[in-house]
């Protein structure tokens, strides 16, 4: 694959002025917002939202649940992270016991006042009292790697939920645009509505001036009425994309959103394929979670080793005082009354199981291992869909900008067919079936090309995603020149 040179990759910068002239100047009366519909024809709901892209993605990014969870999954890495060094206390436990026999025991006393001496049986006290305080430290080389394995994982954890927050903004946007076009097309939709309205008030002053059949009547009635339920499917796909997007944005699904359409002021940009798949492999979030997560378990895998071939220190202490008389009778604070059983141990111990390969223990590092591999080869799969698809994407940019050349003239043509058809029909030169032919090819070229500039901003949103730049700021983006 050519990456210098390859042709289409340095699109010409070039603004469209002649194309955003037929288009917004006739839809939006020189306004720069859309008004998206609330309803279907004739329902009454509460007032729309205005609602910019930029404020979509802020919304979006404080209020999506499935973010919500992300950063919650987040904070608790972070905790563990910056609280890693807790490894290093020692177990502290106190314990307290009051227990009472079931059935009651004697020990015998000896008596040396006489010789030989004689033993009395005393019944021993039923309760009795017992104390413990301990504390416990096990130091092994594995503490140390475990605590970069920590540290590993949060990192890695930062990735995907910046990967999140990305994958949700594209989303977002694109879901933007699309409603955007879906607004544009019922604009249009209405704007054809109208015309085929005056079509019929033009043929039924003809039909009663003698001056058109009927039948040329009950056609402009047909066309306009079938131009009814297409218009209605369109603003109820309107109604379901708002409330999608709502509930992206943690907002109730019934909101309906005031859109704030962003003309193209630098047209096409220039873009180099080499450019773009080198800063794809090293900053798409897709790529950098992944070799995240391979850091994770390469230290996840070297803390598990250490742990089962290396030797483990366990310092313990405690003291285990013992209330030897009737805790309910005699005094606590008679010193013969306790005894303690306390000690301070020192171990020094190693697993065998870990020393062979085929334990439990040597077979989850095996396991380890594989699943580093697999996302190894998973890296290299992306690597190479990346180049492909920043490739493809490249190609249909190309594509967009020669059609969008194309149908601007495609547009201008459309629109002075329908006029002279238009005037050649009021002349009783044309039949209504010809103006309504021409009224449609000029629909289907101002909507081609709404649809082609479309296209275009979603795919730059995708280069954005892919290549890790800033969302928004690519056609201010040199690329490297």
């Amino acid at each position: 694959m050519r990456r210098n040179g390859w042709p289409g990759t340095r699109l010409r910068l070039k603004a469209w002025p002649a194309v955003w002239l037929l288009i917004l100047v006739p839809l939006f009366g020189g306004t720069g917002s859309l008004g998206a519909q609330t309803g279907t024809a004739g329902q009454e709901t509460a007032p729309a939202m205005r609602l910019t892209v930029e404020e979509a993605v802020e919304l979006a990014l404080k209020n999506n649940l499935s973010l919500q969870s992300g950063a919650i999954n987040l904070d608790t890495k972070r905790r563990a992270s910056d609280l890693v060094w807790n490894q290093f206390l020692p177990d502290l436990s106190l314990r307290g016991t009051l227990a009472r026999q079931n059935k009651a025991s004697t020990q015998s006393v000896p008596n040396f006042s006489s010789m030989p001496p004689t033993y009395t049986e005393v019944e021993l006290p039923r309760w009795s009292l017992q104390g413990n305080i301990s504390a416990s430290l096990t130091l092994s080389a594995a503490l140390v790697a475990g605590i970069q394995a920590i540290k590993a994982d949060y990192q890695a954890g930062m990735v995907s939920y910046e990967k999140a927050r990305a994958q949700t903004e594209r989303d977002v946007r694109k879901a933007y645009n699309d409603m955007l076009l879906l607004a544009e097309n019922i604009t249009l939709l209405r704007a054809s509505y109208e015309a085929a309205e005056w079509q019929v008030s033009t043929a039924q002053a003809n039909y009663r001036a003698g001056l058109a059949p009927e039948l040329t009547l009950l056609q402009a009635q047909v066309a306009r009425d079938n131009m009814k339920p297409s218009i209605n499917q369109a603003e109820n796909g309107l109604i379901l994309s708002q409330a999608r997007l709502a509930m992206t944005l943690g907002l109730p699904y019934e909101t309906r959103f005031e859109l704030v359409s962003t003309p193209v002021e630098t047209g096409f940009i220039p873009l180099d394929l080499a450019e773009l798949i080198n800063r794809a492999v090293q900053d798409r979030p897709d790529i950098r979670e992944l070799q995240r997560q391979i850091v994770a378990l390469e230290k996840n895998r070297h803390a598990r080793s250490l742990q089962t071939r290396t030797p483990t220190l366990s310092l313990t202490w405690n003291i285990s005082p013992m209330f030897g008389a009737d805790p309910f009778k005699d005094s606590w604070f008679k010193k013969d009354n306790w005894t303690d059983r306390g000690s301070f141990a020192i171990t020094l111990g190693i697993s065998l199981n870990g020393l062979f390969s085929f334990t439990k223990e040597g077979q989850a590092i095996k396991d380890i291992d594989n699943q580093i591999k697999v996302m190894a080869s998973s890296i290299n799969q992306m690597i190479q869909g990346t180049e492909m698809e920043i490739y493809n994407t490249l190609l249909t940019l190309a594509q967009v900008q020669s059609t969008v050349e194309t149908q601007a003239e495609t547009v201008r043509i459309a629109e002075q067919s329908y006029r002279l058809t238009e005037e050649a029909y009021r002349a009783g030169l044309q039949d209504f079936l010809q103006v309504q032919n021409a009224e449609l090819e000029l629909h289907k070229a101002r909507l081609e090309i709404i649809k082609q500039q479309n296209s275009y901003r979603n795919s730059l949103i995708d280069l954005e995603y892919v290549t890790g730049i800033p969302f928004g700021t690519l056609s201010t983006w040199e690329g490297g020149n």
